[in-house]
Formats: C-alpha cells, structure tokens, sequence
C-alpha cells in the first residue's frame, strides 16, 4: 500500500510541474509620485495567459530592497483576471517614506541613484491545480527626490 501512495505522489508531482503556466515579467520601475510622506513608485507588471479561460489573481506580493534592507514590502490582494489567451498589465504601487530614502544617502552616486532589487511573487489559481506562484525579480536604479521635489 505504501508502494502505491509513492507512485501516486510521483505522479502527481510530476504532471503538476509540467503543466503550462502564465508567464510574467517586470517591464518598467518607476517613480509615480513624490509626496510630503514620501515616494510612491510603480511596477508594471506584464502577464501573458496560456489558457483560453480567464484566470483569477490571487495576490500579489513584493520587497523591494536597497543597500541590502527592505525599504517596502507589501502585497496586493485580488488585483484581478488574466483574460484568456491574453497579455494583461497589473500596476503595483510601492510607498517609501522620505526618512528611508535620505536613510540610504551614503549609498547616492554622484547621479542622485540607488540600486535597488524588486522581488514579487505572482500567485495565480490554475484550474485542477490550485494557486502556483510566479516569482519574479528585477535590479535597477531608482532615482531619489530632490529637495525641489519634497517641498513643491
């Protein structure tokens, strides 16, 4: 019997890896707004969907790190559909208050810039299957305000 439950897992597994998924991609980083708070930056995220069937989005979450810290991190819960054998554009909003980013000033080139690593996870909910993550991650540069910016 204990046999058979291996084979059965194995099986599973293995049809579960190899079924089609979305794929995903960051295509822009970008500041959105500068605030008396803070800064407000914006991921587009791109989603093609393999299925014919609109596809529910469950979640998705994000850090986004500088200088090796999490200066956001966040999710961003039922923010809609993949339409059905279609590309969509999700927009995730990140907030980082002023005092983070003048916290990050040593690490300021001389072009007012800090590299940063945006990390998320895409969880979608496939028919039969159930939610699949898609993990997605970009490096960059996002510039700072300046003072002009801060208090206009």
């Amino acid at each position: 019997m204990a046999g058979m439950v291996g084979k059965v897992k194995n099986f599973v597994a293995e049809k579960v890896g190899n079924v089609e998924k979305p794929e995903a991609e960051i295509t822009n980083m970008d500041v959105k707004d500068v605030g008396k708070e803070g800064m407000t930056y914006l991921a587009k995220v791109s989603i093609t969907n393999p299925y014919s069937v609109t596809i529910p989005i469950g979640e998705i979450h994000y850090s986004l790190k500088a200088a090796n810290r999490v200066i956001a991190s966040g999710k961003l819960p039922d923010p809609g559909s993949l339409k059905g054998n279609d590309k969509t554009m999700v927009e995730v909003e990140m907030k980082v208050p002023h005092s983070v980013l003048m916290s990050l000033i040593k690490d300021v080139s001389a072009d007012w810039d800090i590299d940063y690593l945006l990390e998320m996870g895409l969880v979608v909910d496939l028919p039969l299957v159930g939610n699949v993550t898609i993990p997605l991650s970009q490096k960059g540069e996002m510039k700072l305000p300046s003072f002009s910016n801060i208090f206009n």
